[in-house]
């Protein structure tokens, strides 16, 4: 594929669903080259692509379980081929396995710290190397508002995702002086698959409690993806995109 030297490729981590589907369609509108990143939903990642091409994008999907070191390292062979290396990493991976701390398993604590968290020092290490190369890159690590507030029968959940801010911090302040930027957007309640499987009291009780009256958009998540993206001088933060929920 010929492609303009100046166009920076963008890899979005599950990149198929909910939030992930909106960020990488937004990306898409603005020409840049866009990796779909999926687990399972193959049909769902192809989709995303084709409207991104419909668009006059540039887009592939890619499969990888990208809590596997192994498979994280195959995802980036496979974008350097297509590509050549990741200007900018969007880590949005994320699962949910809720569950009251004295019933979780130990699987269910380390199915979610490692697909949540692990993945993105997975993506993360392989990344940085080549950014610090051509001093330029972004990495925006989708973390949450239960990362800052906590969440009943989501210990696993909130660890991962407060875990996602201490390491965007930190790698921040490691990589600014190679014009790196390292940030965090930390969305509150937004209508995704993940959000509507909750029950219908549950989830009318948060939205009384959100100053917005309403739940978010994946389309606002994108948008801060796409703010922070064209915002060299923003780094080590949170964005939080929560209707007020969380101040």
């Amino acid at each position: 594929m010929d492609l303009n030297n100046t166009t920076k490729t963008v890899l979005v981590t599950g990149g198929s669903r909910g939030i992930g589907a909106a960020i990488s369609l937004e990306l898409g509108t603005q020409k840049f080259n866009v990796i779909v990143n999926y687990n399972t939903k193959v049909d769902e990642a192809n989709a995303i692509v084709d409207q991104i091409k419909k668009q006059g994008g540039n887009a592939i999907a890619i499969q990888a379980n990208i809590a596997i070191p192994e498979e994280s390292e195959r995802l980036f062979r496979e974008i350097e081929t297509a590509y050549g290396q990741v200007d900018i990493l969007v880590n949005n991976a994320g699962i949910t396995r809720d569950k009251s701390f004295r019933k979780m398993q130990k699987t269910e604590w380390d199915e979610v710290i490692n697909t949540n968290l692990s993945s993105a020092y997975n993506t993360s290490q392989l990344a940085i190397h080549k950014m610090i190369e051509q001093k330029y890159g972004r990495i925006i690590n989708i973390s949450s508002v239960i990362g800052q507030s906590g969440g009943f029968g989501q210990t696993n959940y909130a660890a991962a995702k407060a875990g996602l801010i201490g390491f965007s911090k930190s790698l921040a302040l490691e990589t600014a002086k190679y014009g790196i930027t390292v940030n965090c957007i930390c969305p509150g309640f937004i209508k995704t698959e993940m959000v509507a499987a909750m029950p219908t009291e549950v989830l009318a009780s948060i939205v009384a409690k959100i100053p917005a009256a309403s739940l978010g958009s994946p389309s606002d998540i994108a948008k801060g993806v796409a703010f922070l993206i064209d915002a060299p001088y923003i780094t080590g933060q949170c964005l939080n995109i929560n209707g007020g929920l969380y101040m």
